[in-house]
């Protein structure tokens, strides 16, 4: 897994399988659970459609406003997340970004 950013008590992550699906996407998973894996997933947002920004929760099992929260962070660092799952699929190690 690769982990981009913490918000909160939330994990923004991908997965090297991600690389070739055809709609980049974040997983979101919650802090604090015993393993992080795709088990523990509680929302998948994609991020864009055929290159250009596009954010829509696919599937979510968070509040309201904590899935709003996480879009509005998401929308917020785009470019800078998008940077990091690019090193990320790249095989780079990255630095996980902390978002307030």
């Amino acid at each position: 897994m690769g982990k981009l950013a913490f918000i909160l008590r939330f994990i923004l992550s991908v997965f090297p399988a991600d690389k070739d699906e055809n709609r980049r996407h974040i997983h979101v998973v919650r802090r604090g659970s015993k393993s992080s894996h795709r088990g523990d997933t509680v929302a998948k947002i994609w991020i864009e459609e055929n290159g250009a920004k596009k954010i829509e929760v696919a599937w979510s099992m968070l509040t309201a406003p904590e899935e709003q929260m996480i879009v509005e962070a998401i929308d917020q660092h785009w470019e800078e997340l998008n940077n990091l799952i690019d090193q990320v699929f790249e095989g780079k190690k990255i630095q996980v970004k902390r978002i307030k």
